[in-house]
């Protein structure tokens, strides 16, 4: 469900935003846009900052998006998501 596409456009997205799963999609959102009747209820993944805390920076190569990714989406499938 959470590719490396949507771990690579979290981190080139702006500072203050999160990845998000919504009715089955997988979407990286603003904070603010939490709180609009759109991503009420969304399962918050993992914000920018912290991918970048656990990622170790913003340049990763194609094997280390996958990780990231694989490793999110097996967070997401444990929690039932």
């Amino acid at each position: 469900m959470i590719t490396a596409d949507n771990v690579r456009r979290l981190l080139a997205s702006d500072t203050d935003t999160v990845l998000v799963l919504v009715e089955g999609r997988v979407e990286v959102v603003g904070r603010a846009a939490l709180d609009s009747d759109a991503y009420r209820g969304a399962l918050q993944v993992i914000t920018r900052d912290e991918l970048l805390e656990q990622a170790g920076g913003e340049q990763l190569s194609d094997r280390e998006l996958a990780e990231q990714a694989a490793a999110l989406d097996m967070a997401v499938s444990e929690l039932g998501g």
